[in-house]
């Protein structure tokens, strides 16, 4: 069995985010699979931030991927060995784009009992 996400997709003028409160149970894997996004995007990723639960944070070096509908992470790697006890974020310049594709969130070596947040802007 796998984790659970929230999802939250709003414009704001030009600029669109995409914001997934994952969870992962105690009787799961480690993972979250299958969150995608109900819309299709277009655009420049101007920034990817996670932010670990302060009381169920995941483990240390957890990973995670956004995928577009080619199954390609349009984070280029960046979503790779995040911190369990900090925000941490990336910005454009290592990050991809998005074309037509809805995107789906994938989390990775978190352990269980764990939760945290990743968001995802678009221009």
């Amino acid at each position: 069995m796998s984790g659970t996400a929230v999802l939250t997709e709003e414009v704001h003028g030009s600029l669109k985010k995409i914001k997934w409160a994952w969870s992962i149970a105690s009787s799961s894997s480690g993972a979250v699979t299958g969150a995608q996004t109900s819309k299709a995007y277009n655009g420049v990723i101007e920034r990817f931030v996670t932010i670990p639960d302060a009381s169920t944070a995941p483990s240390a070096s957890y990973d995670i991927t956004v995928s577009d509908q080619d199954s390609t992470d349009v984070l280029m790697g960046a979503g790779a060995n995040r911190a369990a006890a900090a925000n941490e974020q990336v910005g454009y310049a290592s990050l991809g784009v998005v074309a037509n594709d809805k995107l789906t969130l994938k989390v990775t070596n978190a352990g269980s009992s764990c939760a945290g947040v990743a968001m995802l802007y678009l221009r």
